[in-house]
């Protein structure tokens, strides 16, 4: 873990972990997942931790995956940048070839990794301020309450191009209509809206939001750990039940197929010759006004 990008503290029965890249938008790096997953091992098997919140730095939750190396991406492998937790033997791929097992094994260990929020049997609160966007969400759905700043938004975008939900959480906390409204379209959402379809348990101001995040997880550590593990662990059986592993993996592998379409190696060319923000500037151009809309 890069420790100045993902900091720990513990406090008054909570674990504070903390999303710390602010000049990139706490963008996400395979330091900092690895880094939010090992402050998680270490909130668990702390005997003065009874509930965790996650935050980001400066305002901002994160603006998702840092999208930086796609102008060094390589068809035959994932990006350079991230670590390589896969390697099935056999002949070097040739240029351009996509490998979908190497590139599932590299996504879904990001997928397991954020699903120890998930899977910790103490509660995660997340505090999604500023903008929550495309992988961010991947993160931040697996927390067990959202709260959020009244003038944050989240939503994922790649969905119009290069991109499908990992850990599809949002089927499971949305519903198939609200699911498909947001999904289709990735348009974002304001607070107002993420309060009314109940995708987040409460809206605060964003200078109140830490204090009203921390007051709900000093609550909730009250409750001994044993019931507290039991509870969640039977509310998300639930939705393991349903599918959610099986949503997981397809949602995963569709993730490499949608990065390795036509359209979207025809997007990857653009980024590399324009720059990434004039061309999701252009993807999202028709959407900009649709976070307003409730």
């Amino acid at each position: 873990m890069t420790e100045s990008h993902v900091l720990y503290d513990e406090v008054d029965r909570i674990a504070i972990i903390t999303l710390n890249r602010p000049e990139k938008l706490n963008a996400l790096t395979n330091e900092m997942v690895q880094g939010v997953a090992d402050s998680v091992a270490t909130a668990t098997a702390s005997p003065d931790v009874g509930a965790i919140v996650l935050r980001g730095s400066n305002g901002t939750l994160t603006a998702g995956y840092d999208l930086g190396f796609l102008g060094d991406y390589s068809q035959s492998a994932a990006p350079k940048a991230w670590d390589q937790p896969y390697d099935g033997g056999g002949p070097k791929p040739r240029p351009g070839n996509w490998d979908p097992v190497r590139d599932y094994q590299f996504m879904n260990n990001n997928v397991r990794r954020f699903m120890s929020l998930w899977e910790c049997p103490k509660p995660v609160i997340a505090e999604v301020a500023g903008w929550a966007i495309g992988g961010a969400t991947d993160l931040v759905m697996c927390a067990d309450l959202l709260f959020m700043a009244d003038d944050a938004h989240l939503g994922y975008a790649p969905s119009r191009i290069y991109g499908t939900p990992t850990t599809m959480m949002w089927v499971h906390r949305l519903g198939l209509e609200h699911a498909k409204q947001f999904l289709l379209t990735g348009r974002a959402i304001n607070a107002e809206t993420a309060l009314r379809i109940g995708l987040v348990s409460e809206v605060h101001a964003a200078d109140e939001l830490s204090a009203a995040a921390e007051s709900e997880a000093r609550r909730l550590a009250t409750i001994p750990g044993n019931q507290m593990a039991l509870n969640k662990m039977l509310i998300n059986q639930a939705y393991e039940n349903m599918g959610l592993r099986t949503t997981q993996m397809l949602g995963t592998f569709f993730d490499g197929m949608t990065r390795h379409t036509e359209e979207a190696l025809q997007w990857g060319e653009d980024v590399a010759e324009r720059g990434l923000r004039n061309v999701i500037a252009d993807r999202d151009r028709p959407w900009q006004d649709y976070g307003q809309q409730s």
